[in-house]
């Protein structure tokens, strides 16, 4: 039933409650309601936050966001992970409804002595809640003025009436008629849930040694030869090793090179046809070593402050045990074949799906030990392949029990596919989501795609934003060389808390299988891909850069802090990021071919008043803006001139700071 104050519409509130809005630790995040009451007497609004044993702190009062419009809100931030609730309560304020009477009947002459009586009765109340050490001497004496008959009563009121008093109400009010909306649903993650920096590499490729003539078979990399490239990507700056499947490999139908439908003798195979003789998900491949040496990389990454990600495809080669000890598990075509997986006209004979319909508890029951298994050996990140070809109901099961058990584990979702899937795995579980960033490169569809991820969508959907996988190379990159890359590494790192790069992105590989194809030539899916990293012309440095710039500049490490700015050329998107003092400011030239020119329009509001301050403008109306791109510093004011060359410096990522008087 509505409360005596009316308090509806409660945001944010996802799948109409069944499910809880997601934050981090030490997040803030807006939650808002539409709050009202009959008649003109004033009202007031808060946020009470419990954490998972149900302990409340001070609550958090609300105001109004806009004038007339009776929707409040505030920010509020949880402390620690776990599975806490908030509540919107509102209230009648008896204080405030007297203070505006009081101005208007005072000066006016109207019902002076009961007006002054009413007041000082109503502050006694108030302070009765007020502590002693936090105002209520200041109310007891505001009450005990009104009642003073040696003063005028304009005098009398002026107490009442102060910025004083209305700061120590506002903190401790006195609150009559409170209602209260039903407690919501909050999952509080570690901050890794929202931000981090990913990189994805073949450990089968590091340490490898391919014969360019083809006469010796190639040499497979090693876990432990993949163990010496982790300095490298630590020294970028990256917190998160991302592994494709390191499992066994079928032979019935591998694929040669270039997803070739006929594999030599001596060909790889993917890595997502998992399972063979030697085993399936919960064994490595004899060709990159043991699990001791899968321990040893595990450890050696926890020295570099690196997080192990590892690959779950759930998903079988024809050689994988499950299909001899579970062919229930599976679908049987009417020739008695076991169907493979299809997308037509690509068809993946190496890959047969799995069926959930036959054995649903004994496949939730499976990958629960597989993960277990996996989290034994130190993986407390999951990225999920396809998650969206298997039944939502499914993923609820198993992350909700892994949630129960072990919080800290994450789960990213490779889910390119329709809006209402990629969000409800959101919502049921998934930390993550690669999302449609790849296929984002205008400045419209950029601005309303982000606009969506930041705003409402924020409660149940968290972006990974990967500049390339090894099934996506986009025309963006194949066309736009190097300044493509560097732009959709800025992009990619300053628009989103989570990034990631797949090995190679670096070197500005760029060649795409044959034209119109997002598919890699010579792909390392099918083959060793040993690089040369140390390629004068490589894009590590700019990597570095901006990993750095996400770890000294908090606002970067946040979703919902993304504010557009407007510019007067399409091909120049600007946009920043505030938390607290700190505030980023990018400006980027979307187009790699050509120099641009704009005026940007800075708007002000959008911007955080403790680094710009909008309400007491400086003289001259300007901030000081200094490139963390290349150190040089401007005065910016309003509006400012910018000419980007994608070939010389394609954005500035600025920090502000209000400009000294």
């Amino acid at each position: 039933m509505i409360g005596r104050i009316p308090v509806l519409d409660v945001s944010p509130r996802v799948g109409c409650g069944g499910h809880p809005a997601k934050s981090v630790v030490d997040e803030p995040f807006q939650v808002s309601a539409t709050v009202f009451r009959e008649g003109h007497d004033a009202i007031g609004a808060n946020v009470v936050l419990r954490d998972p044993r149900g302990r409340s702190g001070p609550w958090t009062p609300m105001r109004e966001l806009a004038p007339g419009t009776d929707r409040w809100g505030a920010e509020v931030v949880a402390t620690a992970p776990g599975r806490w609730t908030y509540t919107v309560e509102a209230w009648s304020d008896p204080v405030a409804t007297w203070r505006h009477t009081a101005g208007i009947k005072i000066p006016a002459g109207i019902d002076t002595a009961l007006v002054l009586e009413e007041g000082a009765l109503l502050l006694e109340r108030a302070a009765e809640g007020v502590p002693k050490r936090s105002g209520r001497a200041a109310v007891l004496a505001a009450a005990a003025q009104l009642r003073d008959p040696e003063l005028p009563p304009a005098v009398r009121l002026g107490r009442a009436l102060s910025d004083e008093l209305l700061r120590v109400l506002t903190r401790y009010p006195l609150r009559e008629l409170v209602s209260a909306s039903r407690p919501a649903a909050l999952q509080v993650d570690r901050p890794r849930a929202l931000y981090g920096s990913w990189y994805e590499f073949f450990p089968r490729s590091e340490g490898a040694v391919v014969d360019p003539e083809g006469v010796r078979p190639p040499q497979s990399g090693t876990l432990r030869s993949a163990a010496l490239r982790l300095p490298a990507v630590a020294a970028m700056g990256f917190d998160v090793v991302y592994l494709p499947p390191i499992h066994p490999i079928g032979r019935a139908y591998r694929k040669g090179p270039n997803n070739s439908l006929e594999a030599g003798p001596d060909d790889v195979g993917s890595p997502w046809a998992i399972g063979s003789p030697e085993g399936g998900h919960d064994a490595v491949h004899p060709d990159l070593g043991t699990l001791e040496d899968f321990d040893a990389f595990v450890a050696r990454a926890r020295e570099l402050e690196l997080e192990v990600a590892l690959d779950f495809a759930l998903q079988c080669s024809p050689d994988h045990p499950w299909v001899g000890k579970h062919p229930e598990w599976f679908t049987a075509r009417a020739d008695g074949s076991i169907a493979y997986a299809e997308n037509p006209p690509k068809k993946y004979q190496d890959i047969y799906p799995v069926n959930f319909d036959n054995d649903f508890d004994g496949l939730v029951a499976e990958t629960l030990r597989l993960l277990r298994h996996w989290m034994d050996h130190g993986v407390r990140i999951f990225r999920v392949d396809n998650p969206h070809t298997k039944p939502v109901v499914f993923w609820e099961k198993v992350l909700g029990e892994i949630a129960r058990t072990d919080p800290d584990v994450l789960f990213l979702a490779e889910a390119f596919t329709r809006p209402a899937m990629m969000h409800t795995l959101g919502k049921i579980g998934f930390h993550q989501s690669y999302t449609y960033f790849t296929w984002r490169n205008g400045k419209q569809e950029l601005t309303e795609y982000l606009t969506e991820l930041s705003g409402e969508a924020a409660a149940w959907m968290r972006p990974n934003f990967f500049t390339n996988t090894p099934d996506i190379l986009h025309a963006y990159l194949q066309h736009g060389g190097r300044p493509a890359f560097a732009i959709r590494a800025i992009l990619a790192a300053t628009l989103a808390p989570s990034f990631g790069v797949y090995a190679g992105y670096e070197l500005c590989e760029n060649a795409a299988v044959h034209p119109g194809s997002e598919e890699y030539l010579d792909s390392e899916k099918y083959q060793l891909r040993p690089r040369d990293w140390n390629r004068s012309d490589s894009l590590a440095p700019l990597l570095t850069t901006l990993n750095k710039l996400r770890r000294e500049h908090p606002s970067l490490q946040l979703l919902r802090n993304l504010r557009f700015h407007h510019t007067d050329n399409d091909q120049i998107l600007a946009y920043s990021k505030s938390s607290g003092p700190d505030t980023v400011l990018t400006v980027v030239n979307l187009d790699p071919h050509h120099a641009h020119e704009a005026t940007v329009s800075l708007d002000v509001t959008a911007l955080d008043t403790s680094a710009v301050d909008a309400a007491a403008q400086v003289a001259d109306d300007s901030f000081d803006v200094h490139d963390q791109l290349t150190g040089a510093q401007y005065r910016w004011g309003r509006h400012n001139y910018v000419r980007l060359d994608p070939h010389q410096q394609p954005a500035h990522i600025f920090s502000v700071r209000r400009a000294a008087q």
